[in-house]
Parts: structure tokens; C-alpha cells; sequence
């Protein structure tokens, strides 16, 4: 007898909705049911001849076939049965699956898919699995590589790259690709990156990340990285990254590298990070005309590069060899703008330079026939410091100010980087007088630079500069601290009509007052009337 569709297709669905619930059931029926009891006619229904074509759907049966579940373990399908028996025994799983994520940290529990709410928290939780993996990568140089899973369709939609290699109209099918000229810890970066939007970027990896980035054009890796870089860039790194903003056309991070190598040249051409660049970076540096130092400090920095390179290339250090390396970078050294007492004590006696360029050089400085040298005769321009004054008015007259060695300070923020270079201060009000003073500059208490030195007053009302040894790099939206200690002629001059805002060329100041202050400097009057910088 032939049974209706309608009562065909209400049968199926009983079926179905028996089956879903079918955990339910036979926790029922171990209670209320004995073992001889009949289940309910819904699981007899699987004998209907569209039953295998349902259980096929469900679980295709084929040879070793293992499913995944949600607690790490997989269930092993039958091939003699199309639907997995209820009282079927649940084994560990052993695969890689069932291994730590390192992204997490931790093992799968059952039904994850429910306890993971989100997509991207569901995506993550694929990251560096086996689980479901298509693709292997082999990352790394021969010898230490080491092996990543992956999943080809996160890899696509996240780098148009990865798209090409795996759908485009040259795509291969291979289960592992090798990527000799990528780290691991950066490539890792870069999948975590790509699996979950979340970027986990440290000193050590963040230039083989940046690597990894625009090697497979991920732009918002890349962005973070060069962000990165930025805020840790300082002068002992400043020459390494301006090398590596270069190799990866990376211009806004060249510039803020030339900003520091500009302000603190000094700093920058004496770090170890200078005998690390590259030949061309080299020559670069040596042909800025804004370093602001002396060309005896760029001559020195320039044979510690050769005596680096001589190494790197396996060469014996020789004058002969380091003059080799050096090519024609030595001739961008400025050496003639060097004062005569610089260069007798320094490059003549060095051996780098040939007896008749030593000789013609000491000619140059001497003889007023001078002979013709193939070293630039023009000084470097350097930078032009900058000054931001906070008083609208200076006296004397009405109150004198006395110093009495003890400490003017004053707080200070701007609104962009800049590189704070010395104060300027008042002198004496009644003639020509010495000073000895203490300047500081710090930092949440602590203290960034200081310089005990001396200067001389007129006796005018004009300020006089006193230096830090190194400009000092300021943050920006941060307030800093500086003091002076004066000790000499009590008698000084002292500001008026002090402004809480100053505006100085394209960097706003902020003034507050400062807790540091035990001689009655402040906001509206007092000392230290200017702050030298370079911007």
C-alpha cells in the first residue's frame, strides 16, 4: 500500500524532530522504560527507503572518515551504516585539533561554536589550528623553519595576495608552500592579524612584521607597524629606520627618522644602529645639509661605519679595506669646514686620507694660494632653534627679583613633537655679572636631560641661552617639567603679564604652574622666560 505524500512528508519531519531530540529520549527512556520497551514508532520510521539518502546528507560515509565535535573529539563513521548508532563509544581525539590554540591558550570545550557568540570570536579560535585546515605553510629559512595550518578562505578574503595565490587564474594546488624569507613570529603576527583584527606588535619582530605586511598587502598591518615604529623611534634607532622606511617606501616614517637625525645628530651618527644601514642610506646621511653637529662628530661616525662594513664583509679592518667600503662617501664628509685644530688632531692623523689630501687640506686651511680639494667646502646650514617666550614684559625696578640658589620651574605641553634644545633666562639687573646654573628637564619626576654650566649677563634685559648637552625629544598632549637653579648677582630681571597659551610657528605651548618651584616662578611672572627648540 502506497503512503500519501502529505502523511510521506509528516512522517519525515517526525522523524527529524525525533532525532534532535533524541539525547532527551533516551535519558527518558532509561528511567521510565524497560530494556525490553519498545522506542516510539519515530525511530522505526529510518526504515522508509528515503531514510539513506537523509543519513547520507548528514554523515557521507566513507572509509576513516572523522568528525570533528565540539569537546575535541571526533566520531568515526561506519561504512557498512549510514547513520551513526547512538551507543557508538566517543574516543580522544588525536589530532592537532585537540592541541592547545596558542591564540588562547587554552583546550576547546563542547559545543564552542554556542560558547563563542560572535563570528570574529568563532574566527579567531581558528587561528593556527589544524582543525579544518587546508593549507600549510612552511615559514622560515631552511633548517629553522617551521610548519603553520591555515585556512585558505581567511586567507583570501584578507589579503588579495593570498586570493591569487589560492583562487586566482594561476592558483596551484599544494598542500604546503614554503616561505624561506618571512619569520615565524612575524608570520604568525600576520594570520592572528588576518583571523581576528587583533595586532599583537613588539620591538623585536615589528620590522619583519612590516615585512610580512607588505609582502602580502595588508595595509592596516602595515599602518600599525609604521605607527609603531614612530613611537618607539628615538636617535639610537633613528638611522636603522630611516634605512628600513626607505626599503619599504614608506615616506611619513622617513620623514619623522630625519626629524630626530636632524635635531639629535649628534646621538644618531654615534648609536650602533648607524654601522648597521646600508651603503646608499650612508651616502644619504652624509649629504644632509640640516645635521646639526659638527663635522669632526660626522667624520668619526663615517670610519665606524667602514670598520662595521669591513666585517660584514669578511674583510680584514685595513685602512686600505675600510677606504674601500667607503668609497665614495668619504668624499661627502665636509672635512675643510672642520676648524683647523679639529682636523690635525683628528682626521690628518687617521690614515684614511692619502699624505697628498692631508697635505693640500693643511694648505687649504693655511696658504692663501689654496689648492683644490674634491671634499665640499660649503658648511652644513643645520638647524635654526627656535624660541617660545611666555612673558609679554620683563622689570626690575618696581621688584627686584632675587635668586638666592633657589629653583625656578615651570610645567610646559605642546600639541606636536618637537626636540627641546635649552632654556633661556635672565641675568642681572644691576651690570655685568657670572652665573653658575643648574638647568633640568623631566618627566613624570624623572629626569631626561640636565646641564650644569655658566653664562655671563650684560646687564641688559635680554634673555641668555643656556644648552642642554643633547636636544631632548618632547611628546606631544604630555607635560614636562623645567628648572633652573642660578647662583651669582641676586639682583635680576624677571617676566611680566605670563600667558597660559603661546603660539610659536606651528607648535602651540601650554604653561601651568609647577609644584618644583620654591622661588616663586609661575605662570604669570617670574623665571625661565623661554624654551629653545627645534620643530
Amino acid at each position: 500500500m502506497s503512503v500519501p505524500p502529505h502523511c510521506l512528508h509528516d512522517r519525515i519531519m517526525k522523524c527529524l524532530t525525533f532525532f534532535l531530540l533524541l539525547p532527551e529520549t533516551l535519558k527518558k527512556s532509561k528511567k521510565g522504560v524497560k530494556h525490553n520497551s519498545k522506542l516510539p514508532v519515530c525511530y522505526e520510521i529510518v526504515t522508509l527507503s528515503l531514510k539513506k539518502k537523509m543519513a547520507a546528507e548528514l554523515y557521507p560515509a566513507s572509509t576513516n572518515t572523522n568528525l570533528p565535535i565540539s569537546n575535541g573529539t571526533t566520531v568515526t563513521a561506519n561504512t557498512k551504516k549510514s547513520i551513526v548508532p547512538v551507543n557508538q563509544t566517543v574516543t580522544p581525539c588525536t589530532t592537532a585539533a585537540a592541541q592547545q590554540n596558542i591564540n588562547n591558550n587554552n583546550v576547546e570545550t563542547a559545543n564552542w561554536q554556542s560558547s563563542h557568540p560572535t563570528l570574529r570570536e568563532r574566527n579567531a579560535l581558528m587561528f593556527n589550528n589544524e582543525l579544518m585546515a587546508d593549507i600549510h605553510f612552511i615559514v622560515g629559512p631552511p633548517g629553522s623553519s617551521e610548519k603553520v595550518p591555515a585556512h585558505k578562505y581567511v586567507l583570501a578574503v584578507g589579503s588579495s595576495v593570498f586570493c591569487a595565490m589560492f583562487y586566482g587564474d594561476l592558483a596551484e594546488d599544494k598542500s604546503e608552500i614554503h616561505i624561506p624569507d618571512v619569520e615565524h613570529a612575524a608570520f604568525l603576527i600576520l594570520l592572528k592579524y588576518m583571523y581576528s583584527d587583533e595586532i599583537d606588535l613588539e620591538a623585536d619582530t615589528v620590522l619583519a612584521t612590516l615585512y610580512a605586511a607588505k609582502k602580502y598587502i595588508v595595509p592596516a598591518l602595515a599602518k600599525a607597524c609604521v605607527n609603531f615604529l614612530e613611537t618607539s623611534l628615538e636617535a639610537k634607532n633613528a638611522c636603522v629606520l630611516l634605512s628600513q622606511s626607505r626599503l619599504f617606501e614608506e615616506p611619513e616614517l622617513s620623514q619623522r627618522c630625519w626629524e630626530v637625525i636632524d635635531a639629535q645628530a649628534e646621538l644618531s651618527l654615534k648609536s650602533e644602529g648607524f654601522c648597521e644601514i646600508d651603503q646608499q642610506t650612508l651616502e644619504i646621511i652624509l649629504m644632509r645639509e640640516t645635521l646639526n653637529t659638527r663635522e669632526v662628530v660626522v667624520f668619526d661616525a663615517v670610519l665606524n661605519w667602514a670598520v662595521a662594513e669591513c666585517k660584514r664583509q669578511g674583510l680584514v679592518v685595513t685602512t686600505r679595506n675600510k677606504r674601500s667600503v667607503l668609497g665614495k662617501a668619504l668624499y661627502l664628509v665636509r672635512i675643510p669646514t672642520m676648524t683647523l685644530e679639529e682636523f690635525a688632531n683628528g682626521a690628518a692623523q687617521s690614515d684614511i686620507l692619502t699624505l697628498e689630501e692631508t697635505h693640500n687640506i693643511f694648505l687649504w686651511y693655511t696658504a692663501s694660494n689654496k689648492p683644490t680639494l674634491e671634499f665640499p667646502l660649503a658648511q652644513r646650514k643645520g638647524l635654526a632653534p627656535q624660541k617660545c617666550h611666555r612673558f609679554q614684559s620683563s622689570a626690575y625696578r618696581s621688584n627686584q627679583w632675587r635668586y638666592r640658589g633657589r629653583c625656578d620651574s615651570i610645567q610646559f605641553a605642546v600639541d606636536k613633537r618637537i626636540f627641546i634644545a635649552g632654556l633661556g633666562l635672565y641675568g642681572s639687573s644691576g651690570g655685568k655679572a657670572e652665573y653658575s646654573v643648574r638647568i633640568e628637564l623631566k618627566r613624570q619626576g624623572t629626569v631626561l636631560a640636565q646641564n650644569l654650566t655658566t653664562f655671563i649677563s650684560d646687564g641688559s634685559s635680554s634673555t641668555f641661552s643656556v644648552w642642554f648637552e643633547h636636544p631632548v625629544q618632547v611628546e606631544q598632549d604630555t607635560f614636562y617639567t623645567v628648572s633652573a637653579i642660578l647662583d651669582g648677582n641676586e639682583l635680576s630681571y624677571f617676566g611680566q603679564e605670563g600667558m597660559t597659551e603661546v603660539q610659536c610657528g606651528k607648535v602651540t605651548f601650554q604653561f601651568q604652574c609647577s609644584s618644583d618651584s620654591t622661588n616663586g616662578t609661575g605662570v604669570q611672572g617670574g623665571q625661565i622666560p623661554e624654551l629653545i627648540f627645534y620643530a
